[in-house]
């Protein structure tokens, strides 16, 4: 028989949640306690901290899709997507990912972050072998971590690490998995590398594509179609719906079969409710406006571009902005802190960035570029940014 467990003194109910005081104390003397900030509909800062990178989250055009389907769908999907929760607009909305991006199918999730558990998930298994870059997203890190399968982490961007781990795995099936544009510092994956590592050792390849959908490749295509990848037979692409196209959702995109075991097999998927019909024809429509508008991308670069260009020439450490994204190291989590809440008093929104959503530790800015950011905006936000640093942000 087991020897019985250790016996624990009775807790009256209001002692159970104890110790939450004692990590919430932990978090607060860390600079790391967290708070939300409710916005109104509209704000007189310069909005550097959201992911709107194409500005059609308020576009007429999109919002009107997303009101006019709520009308006529009704507000929620009413049930998941094997039930009753796929419409019509939702089979449009695929077949215009896929089409747009060249592959051959595509499956909407309700958001970007159940898209990455459900690919991760439904690839891998206990039969399976994981090899993935350190610094992936929190959503690909759950997912490796349902999938029961063999992990293996390694350094971040580092193609060499990544093909060592692929000869040196135990199990026959093995996933690659990486952000196209890592979401920290923005800064890009070696997908050509990644992709003939695979290839010379039978891996498949995972990319979430999130911030170079919409931004990279032709007409915004992404990180995947820019690389040459799209529609590959051994190469998955995820993206949410909530960046570029400024609505709500997440898709995963590849080849046809797996696109069918994910119907099949991804519990993201089949036990979630669908995406909202308002939220999918939204998503509908700002594809039409990139399509439509192929220069946008170019504006998120050129913006991202100037915004790098004039935080290095005052001096400051700055990230190389191979997307829309640009950050800015701060000597602490607490001085990070600081100097965010300064640049808003100054009218510049910026994103504050600490443990644990670093995976390297390291507190930081971080500065989203958008299309309609004028010179004059980038000229604002640079001097702001700049006369607020504090000690130890400069090179």
């Amino acid at each position: 028989m087991n020897a019985p467990g250790p016996a624990f003194p009775a807790t009256s109910p209001d002692q159970v949640f104890d110790w939450l005081d004692t990590e919430a104390a932990k978090r607060g003397e860390a600079g790391l306690t967290r708070r939300l900030h409710p916005r109104g509909p509209s704000s007189d800062e310069l909005d550097l901290a959201g992911d709107d990178y194409l500005g059609l989250a308020r576009d007429k055009r999109v919002a009107g899709a997303a009101a006019a389907a709520a009308l006529r769908w009704g507000a929620g999907s009413t049930g998941s997507r094997l039930g009753t929760g796929s419409t019509e607009v939702h089979a449009e909305l695929e077949h215009a990912l896929a089409r747009f991006c060249g592959v051959q199918s595509a499956l909407v999730f309700s958001s970007g972050f159940t898209a990455n558990l459900g690919a991760v998930t439904a690839l891998s298994g206990a039969e399976s072998a994981i090899v993935t870059d350190k610094y992936i997203h929190a959503s690909l890190v759950e997912g490796c971590r349902l999938a029961r399968a063999d992990l293996a982490a390694v350094a971040h961007g580092d193609a060499a690490a990544i093909t060592h781990a692929l000869a040196t795995r135990r199990k026959q099936r093995a996933l690659v998995v990486t952000d196209s544009v890592f979401s920290v510092d923005g800064d890009l994956a070696p997908l050509d590398e990644l992709s003939a590592a695979c290839r010379s050792h039978g891996a498949a390849l995972l990319v979430d594509d999130t911030h170079g959908f919409g931004v990279l490749g032709e007409g915004g295509r992404g990180a995947v179609h820019e690389a040459g990848l799209s529609g590959a037979p051994d190469v998955v692409t995820t993206i949410t719906l909530a960046t570029a196209l400024g609505t709500q959702g997440g898709a995963v995109l590849g080849p046809r079969r797996v696109i069918k075991h994910l119907v099949d097999t991804a519990r993201s998927f089949m036990f979630d409710a669908g995406l909202a019909p308002g939220s999918a024809a939204a998503a509908l429509a700002a594809l039409g406006v990139l399509r439509e508008e192929p220069e946008l991308p170019g504006k998120v670069l050129t913006a991202a571009q100037g915004l790098a260009a004039g935080l290095t020439a005052a001096g400051l450490r700055v990230s190389a902005p191979s997307s829309a994204v640009v950050s800015l190291p701060a000597p602490s989590a607490e001085a990070a802190l600081t100097w965010a809440a300064s640049c808003s008093e100054h009218g510049i929104r910026v994103g504050c960035f600490r443990p644990p959503s670093v995976p390297d530790g390291a507190s930081r800015l971080r500065l989203t570029a958008h299309a309609a950011l004028s010179e004059s905006d980038v000229e604002r936000a640079v001097k702001v940014i700049a006369e607020v640093a504090p000690r130890g942000a400069r090179s």
